[in-house]
């Protein structure tokens, strides 16, 4: 004599198809897969790609400023600001609320500013007209070649941009010039998915940053030495997907 057994599952996660297999109910999987675009320029996302999706979690980082290029009169100085970083949103969303495609865009990073020229400001960030991120602003030019003291103003950090959790992104620090030979140029603004550059003390491009997003640090010049800024950080827009 054989026994059937009786299997329960809760219906809030659980049903039976029509062929008779147990299932997970559509937005009980949790997340599935993480989407990274990183390049700058724009993509596409389809929602359709992913027929069990349920919802999305969608993170966008504006592009961090570029820091301005310094080139100073022989015996002289000049050290630079550092650039601001990007803003940062986020939001979730149902899948219901998305059009057929939305389009991603990731800002590219500020150009590093040449000579005595200003750096260039970082690009936005978003994704389709629901969530965005403004890129940071550039570090400015404005310190003459000298050798008495002087100093120059940071660097406003990028707005809030739009989404259900939006910040604005980090000043770059200002700079100054204590002598012909010493000074310091500031350090680049940070993101919240980065690092701004470093402020320097010696002659050079401005510091490098790390991440995405972040501000470039400013360069220093002395004695005749022209020196570039240094480019921003990219954006970023990272999409995840719950099932």
């Amino acid at each position: 004599m054989s026994t059937l057994a009786a299997v329960c599952a809760c219906g809030e996660y659980f049903n039976v198809s029509a062929e008779g297999e147990l299932c997970l109910n559509p937005g009980t999987m949790g997340l599935r897969q993480t989407l990274y675009f990183r390049t700058p320029g724009a993509s596409q996302f389809r929602a359709s790609d992913y027929p069990w999706l349920a919802r999305i979690k969608v993170k966008v980082q504006g592009a961090g400023g570029g820091s301005g290029g310094a080139d100073s009169d022989p015996g002289e100085s000049i050290p630079r600001p550092g650039a601001a970083a990007g803003g940062y949103s986020e939001s979730l969303l149902e899948v219901g609320t998305l059009g057929a495609v939305e389009t991603v865009v990731v800002g590219d990073g500020g150009a590093a500013g040449v000579g005595n020229n200003a750096g260039g400001a970082g690009g936005n960030s978003s994704f389709g007209g629901i969530v965005t991120a403004f890129g940071g602003a550039g570090g400015s030019a404005n310190t003459l070649s000298g050798t008495t003291n002087v100093t120059a103003n940071g660097i406003s950090g990028a707005g809030s941009g739009a989404g259900q959790f939006a910040i604005g992104g980090g000043a770059g620090e200002g700079a100054i010039r204590i002598s012909a030979s010493q000074g310091m140029s500031g350090r680049g603004g940070d993101s919240m998915l980065g690092f701004g550059g470093f402020g320097r003390t010696t002659t050079g491009v401005g510091g490098g940053t790390r991440g995405w997003g972040a501000g470039a640090g400013g360069a220093f010049s002395f004695n005749g030495a022209s020196v570039n800024g240094t480019e921003g950080a990219n954006g970023t827009v990272i999409i995840e997907l719950y099932g």
